[in-house]
C-alpha cells in the first residue's frame, strides 16, 4: 500500500518510520538540530513551496529521506491507514 503526500510523491507504507507535526515538532530544541542537520546533509525533500505542515521520516535502501509535506500530520496519519487498529472507546 503507498501514502500520497502531497504534490507528485507517493511512498510505500512500509518505508513510513514516523509522521510528525511540525508546529509541535519543532518546539523542541533536539527536533530542530536534527531536522537543520538533515538538511545540512541533503537527506530532506521539500514536496511544495507551501509551507510543511508535517514532515515524514522515511527509509528505503538504508536510505534515510525525510520529506516535508504541505498536508497535515493527521491527514497523512489516516491515508496511510495507522488509526485502522485504534479504538475511540
Amino acid at each position: 500500500m503507498f501514502v500520497h503526500l502531497g504534490g507528485d510523491v507517493v511512498i510505500p507504507i512500509k518505508d513510513i518510520i514516523a509522521i510528525m507535526d511540525i508546529e509541535s515538532s519543532i518546539t523542541s530544541s533536539n527536533t530542530k538540530e536534527f531536522l537543520k542537520t538533515a538538511d545540512d546533509e541533503g537527506f530532506i525533500v521539500n514536496i511544495s513551496n507551501d509551507a510543511p505542515k508535517s514532515f515524514v521520516l522515511s527509509e528505503r535502501d538504508n536510505k534515510t529521506i525525510i520529506y516535508l509535506s504541505p498536508i497535515s500530520s493527521a491527514t497523512l496519519h489516516k491515508r496511510s491507514g495507522f488509526f485502522n487498529d485504534v479504538s475511540l472507546k
